[in-house]
C-alpha cells in the first residue's frame, strides 16, 4: 500500500486500510443476514459506479438467496455534489412486493438516497432499506433512516474501494483522504 498517492491535482493519504474495510463489511453483512434470513429472495440494488466493490464483497458474505440489480445515478462534479440527481441507467426488475436493500458506497447529504426511495415507491415494494459503506452523519439532510452503516466518517473527501476523484482511484483497495 502506498501511503500517499496523487490523483489529478490532489494528494491523498491512507485513512482506512483494506483490513478495516473488510471487518466493517463483515459486520454489516452479519446484521443483514440476521434481518433477512426469513425473507423471500430480497433484491440488492447497487448504485453505480461507486458501490461495485462494496456490493461485490458484501454479497459474498450474504447467506440467503437474493437477486442483484444496479442503477446508475449522477450527482457529483469532481469533488463536490451538484445537488441534482440524474438517472443514467434505470431499473428493469419486477419490484412489487419485494424487499429491496439499496447498496451505496457513501451517503452524504442523502440526495441520491432520497431520490431512489421516492422512485422505488412507485413499484410498491414490501420494504426498502439502505446499506452504505460510509455514512457522513454531519452532512446528512434527509429523514429516511440509513439502517445499515458499515462505517461513519466525518466530512472528509475520500477515494478508493469504488469511490473516485474525477473517475480515478476506484480500484484502490484502501481508503485515502485528501491532504490538500
Amino acid at each position: 500500500m502506498k501511503e500517499v498517492i496523487q490523483l489529478c491535482d490532489k494528494k491523498f493519504r491512507v485513512m482506512i486500510p483494506a483490513e478495516k474495510i473488510d471487518e466493517a463489511v463483515s459486520s454489516v453483512a452479519n446484521r443483514i443476514n440476521a434481518d433477512y434470513a426469513d425473507k423471500e429472495t430480497p433484491i440488492f440494488l447497487g448504485i453505480l459506479n461507486g458501490s461495485f466493490m462494496f456490493m461485490s464483497d458484501l454479497i459474498k458474505k450474504i447467506e440467503f438467496n437474493n437477486e442483484l440489480s444496479f442503477v446508475k445515478l449522477a450527482s457529483y462534479d469532481g469533488d463536490h455534489s451538484t445537488g441534482e440527481v440524474k438517472t443514467l441507467i434505470g431499473l428493469n426488475n419486477s419490484l412489487r412486493g419485494r424487499h429491496i436493500i439499496i447498496v451505496e458506497d457513501i451517503v452524504e447529504t442523502g440526495e441520491s438516497i432520497s431520490y431512489m426511495v421516492r422512485d422505488l415507491a412507485k413499484y410498491e415494494p414490501a420494504s426498502v432499506e439502505v446499506c452504505t459503506l460510509f455514512f457522513k452523519p454531519a452532512c446528512y439532510r434527509k429523514e429516511f433512516p440509513i439502517k445499515y452503516r458499515a462505517m461513519e466518517i466525518g466530512n472528509e473527501f475520500i477515494v478508493g474501494y469504488g469511490l473516485d476523484y474525477n473517475q480515478l482511484g476506484r480500484s484502490l483497495k484502501d481508503i485515502y483522504v485528501v491532504t490538500e
